[in-house]
């Protein structure tokens, strides 16, 4: 299925997202999919882009059949996010070495999510956001044990 998304309104699309199809044929029914392609050029007379949403087709949804799309983005939570080199691993938990003030640290017990672009990763729980960390948490950790 391909959509017409307004400039304003794709800073929120993303690949991957899912969307909420209804036809205007059958206003009861939606059937969900995800969205596979954002095109890369604006129409410019009526500023859109063009995205494809993949939805399986059970039969009855023919081409050129008019429908509204619903999308449904990623949640906006925010999070901390570290070099992965700064999160170390002991014992099945997941650590960082925080400052504490003058040269003391304190190593802080952090719940590790996913990989992020960059090297870095996302910490769930533990640390707020901008919180300062040690950047290598083993280095440092095998400098202060010698």
């Amino acid at each position: 299925m391909l959509c017409d998304v307004y400039e304003n309104d794709l800073p929120a699309v993303r690949l991957g997202d899912v969307a909420e199809v209804r036809l205007s044929a059958y206003p009861d029914r939606s059937f969900t999919g995800h969205i596979s392609n954002i095109g890369p050029v604006l129409d410019p007379t009526i500023r859109t882009a063009k995205v494809r949403i993949e939805v399986a087709n059970p039969g009855m949804m023919r081409v050129g059949m008019f429908a509204t799309a619903t999308f449904h983005g990623q949640k906006k939570d925010k999070l901390a996010a570290v070099p992965a080199t700064a999160i170390l691993h002991l014992h099945d938990r997941d650590w960082v070495y925080v400052p504490t003030g003058g040269k003391q640290f304190r190593r802080v017990e952090v719940r590790a999510g996913d990989m992020l672009p960059g090297n870095l990763q996302a910490v769930l729980a533990g640390i707020a956001p901008g919180q300062p960390v040690v950047v290598n948490a083993l280095e440092f950790q095998n400098t202060v044990e010698q």
